[in-house]
């Protein structure tokens, strides 16, 4: 008996999307004409207002009164605290902060001594899994992908929950804890469980270790010797930190907000949310940035000459080099113009790293796509305004930390579902509206026929 989904034959494949191609056709001219914003984007390029927050803030652009967008330089903003505050109070006291993210987005404050002490404690009780979980819904059912196996694992985590349908503050919170904790050990074990089944490599289990934070949780369970150095997990922290919340408008926590918004549990909000981010225009953009990176060190003969990359650039966007789609991945942003605060945090502080691990060359390199994309973008697109953004220097750090390319996205995962919960919560409690967006309906009227009248 075969063990994988069957198949339709090429020629059965053929007449069924000839079938659709014949029958379905929207224009992109029509959706203009009628004033449909596609991607919920103004024809600025701004988000549409689909709801209120009070969890994080991205500015990128001022609007004026007139409606006219000015560029200005970025800011993240959680719970009304700048992320470079938080990012200087790690650096300069050195610990760790994404744990104090995970309380300031869920709650609104920040956390006393006392009370961080106390929260960190709580997750790291809630880093193990519920008994024979790991063998039953990760072992038995192993995926080559981890982002589907996260997703799957979280929808499973329904069936250990006497109270999964319970919408109470309390029960939410007590969910939210248990998934931003068990979470990373879920994905670790995923990933162990892929090489061991997909890449024919030996797997090993990790315990969770009392005292450790998340960043260096996912390293100690990841390493076959759980060795990690101090600089090693708090550049993973800041990369979690950075990464912990966009706004309610970036895809994967819209897609937890409009499940939330239906009244559903929180496992099915959050897987939601899991598969929005895997999609390679969302969390998979590092992945892309690593991918584009060989390619430009592969072409480019001299990696310190300007005008070779930046011509290289040049044919990339003219879909000359690279994978055909003309785009400059770690490039641009929805709401980002003129800088990506969490890609010059990124920047700043990967660079000591990366030259100790022998990855100066990579690391110059997109330094020089940083500095000479907005130039070659603004000659061959207009005057269009676009900055680095987090993913050009993410998917690096990852390789640097010795992180297989499998985790990428998983790690963003990781870092987002503190936001995600946020989100959620605030949805549940005081939005309490379905989400119901319109379409306009632009099929043509037929008459049914019998089956005989068919031809």
């Amino acid at each position: 008996m075969s063990t994988e989904v069957p198949i339709l034959d090429p020629q059965s494949m053929t007449i069924l999307c000839n079938e659709y191609l014949k029958n379905n056709y929207i224009d992109p001219e029509t959706s203009e004409r009628l004033g449909v914003k596609r991607g919920l984007r103004n024809p600025d390029g701004t988000g549409v207002l689909a709801g209120l927050t009070n969890v994080c803030d991205v500015i990128g652009y001022d609007k004026k009164p007139d409606g006219t967008v000015v560029p200005i330089p970025g800011k993240l903003i959680y719970r009304g605290i700048d992320i470079r505050e938080i990012v200087r109070e790690a650096l300069e006291k050195d610990r760790f902060v994404f744990e104090e993210i995970i309380w300031l987005l869920l709650f609104g404050s920040l956390p006393r001594l006392a009370e961080l002490a106390q929260f960190c404690h709580l997750l790291e009780e809630h880093r193990a899994l519920p008994d024979g979980f790991a063998e039953d819904m990760i072992m038995k059912a192993p995926s080559p992908n981890i982002m589907n196996k996260m997703a799957r694992s979280v929808l499973a985590l329904y069936s250990y929950d006497p109270d999964a349908e319970d919408l109470s503050l309390g029960n939410i919170l007590q969910q939210s804890v248990n998934l931003i904790a068990g979470l990373p050990t879920i994905m670790v074990n995923a990933y162990q469980v892929k090489r061991r089944v997909y890449d024919k490599q030996s797997m090993f289990f990790h315990l969770p270790q009392i005292g450790q934070s998340t960043a260096e949780h996912i390293l100690s369970t990841y390493r076959a010797d759980q060795k990690f150095t101090h600089a090693e997990a708090k550049l993973l922290d800041l990369c979690l930190a950075v990464h912990a919340d966009h706004g309610g408008g970036n895809n994967s926590t819209f897609a937890c907000r409009v499940l939330s918004s239906s009244g559903t549990d929180t496992y099915s909000a959050i897987a939601a949310a899991i598969g929005s981010l895997k999609g390679p225009k969302h969390g998979g953009a590092n992945l892309k940035v690593m991918q584009q990176l060989r390619v430009i060190q592969q072409g480019v003969e001299n990696h310190r000459d300007e005008d070779e990359v930046r011509e290289f650039l040049r044919r990339i966007i003219r879909k000359k080099e690279g994978d055909g789609s003309g785009l400059i991945y770690g490039m641009g942003h929805a709401v980002y113009t003129i800088s990506d605060p969490r890609a010059l945090i990124l920047r700043e502080n990967a660079r000591e790293l990366a030259y100790e691990k022998g990855y100066e060359d990579e690391f110059d390199l997109l330094c020089l796509v940083e500095k000479l994309g907005p130039e070659v973008f603004a000659q061959e697109k207009g005057n269009k305004t676009v900055c680095a953004n987090v993913d050009l220097y993410s998917g690096l750090i990852y390789k640097m930390l010795g992180i297989s390319e499998d985790l990428f996205t998983p790690l963003f995962a990781i870092s987002r579902i503190p936001g995600w919960c946020a989100h959620r919560i605030e949805e549940v409690v005081f939005a309490n509206r379905i989400m119901r967006p319109a379409y306009k309906y632009l099929g043509v009227r037929q008459k049914y026929k019998t089956i005989e009248e068919r031809r």
